[in-house]
């Protein structure tokens, strides 16, 4: 009994480092996307990090079937395999045309603003996703609502200065919050009935070729500016998209999933230490004061209630 409890206790801490180590990665890649601007556009930045997610989870979804077949699987109808087939394909499109509208709005917004706010902003996802909530018949719980309110001031600090104006980057990276916020409403409505590893790479691809048809509509991408910023690119694609994805995958599996949502938000503040660590981005007292507040109203809005209910994650 003993024993059973400590490897209980065990998987949970070798699970919590897996998640701190997505998050860690997720944090990072901001500046990975701050520095990506560097070298080209927006839609080229997204549109080969996003074909570069995908590809990197083309190993997982092998390794996955080749598992499942191992180990006998469960045994499917070819009308039900048709089924979830049809429904993976549905709902990576339109995950994939969500992930790819509000990595747009980030990826403007992170050329006006620090990668620090960009963290801290993205992550009121977590807050809106509930409200978004009462459009489909959802109750919010009061402390939602009390989030909520500890949010707008931090966000007032956080953003608006002493002219009362707000920054233009700080607002394109609010709108991709809220657009995140209905990509996991979309995922969570998809993913009951598909293959969840399956779906984000498909997203990945849809977001991918979406981007690569803007870039050539609207930027002049080349292989040159690829090769200049290839570190960018690679750290997004592969350790944002594919690596991190990975671990939050075997990290949930032992974890309960208030505290793991818990343990990813610290995105924001690996955030703000990678921007000020690499680029040398810093922010003024009254800017740090309105993070420690979103940040408490992110932690604020998972602390469980009477029926706990999971956060879903954005991606990637």
């Amino acid at each position: 009994m003993k024993q059973n409890s400590q490897n209980n206790a065990g998987g949970q801490y070798r699970s919590s480092l897996l998640l701190f180590l997505a998050a860690s990665i997720w944090g990072v890649a901001f500046v990975a996307q701050s520095v990506g601007m560097d070298y080209m556009g927006p839609f080229t930045f997204n549109g080969a990090r996003s074909l570069i997610g995908g590809i990197v989870l083309l190993p997982l979804i092998a390794v996955r079937e080749r598992s499942r077949k191992k180990n006998g699987g469960e045994a499917e109808t070819p009308e039900k395999k048709k089924a979830r087939r049809k429904v993976t394909l549905l709902g990576g499109c339109c995950c994939g045309l969500a992930i790819c509208t509000a990595s747009m709005f980030q990826q403007y917004g992170i050329q006006y603003t620090t990668v620090g706010k960009a963290g801290f902003i993205t992550t009121l996802y977590i807050i809106i996703v509930p409200i978004m909530g009462l459009f489909f018949g959802k109750k919010v719980r009061r402390i939602v609502w009390a989030g909520a309110a500890l949010a707008a001031a931090g966000m007032y600090l956080l953003c608006v200065n002493e002219t009362l104006s707000l920054n233009k980057g700080d607002l394109l990276v609010f709108l991709c919050a809220v657009i995140f916020s209905v990509h996991i409403l979309v995922i969570d409505y998809f993913s009951p009935k598909a293959d969840g590893v399956k779906l984000s790479c498909i997203q990945f691809f849809v977001a991918g070729i979406l981007c690569t048809i803007g870039a050539f509509l609207l930027e002049t991408p080349s292989w040159d500016a690829l090769v200049s910023g290839a570190v960018p690119v690679l750290y997004a694609g592969v350790m944002s998209c594919g690596v991190a994805y990975t671990l939050q995958i075997i990290g949930q599996r032992n974890l309960d999933p208030t505290v793991a949502s818990l343990i990813l938000s610290l995105e924001s503040v690996v955030s703000v230490l990678a921007g000020w660590v690499i680029l040398d981005q810093t922010m003024n007292g009254k800017e740090i004061f309105g993070c420690v507040l979103v940040f408490a109203a992110v932690i604020l809005v998972q602390l469980p209630g009477k029926k706990p209910q999971p956060v879903a994650e954005p991606e990637i």
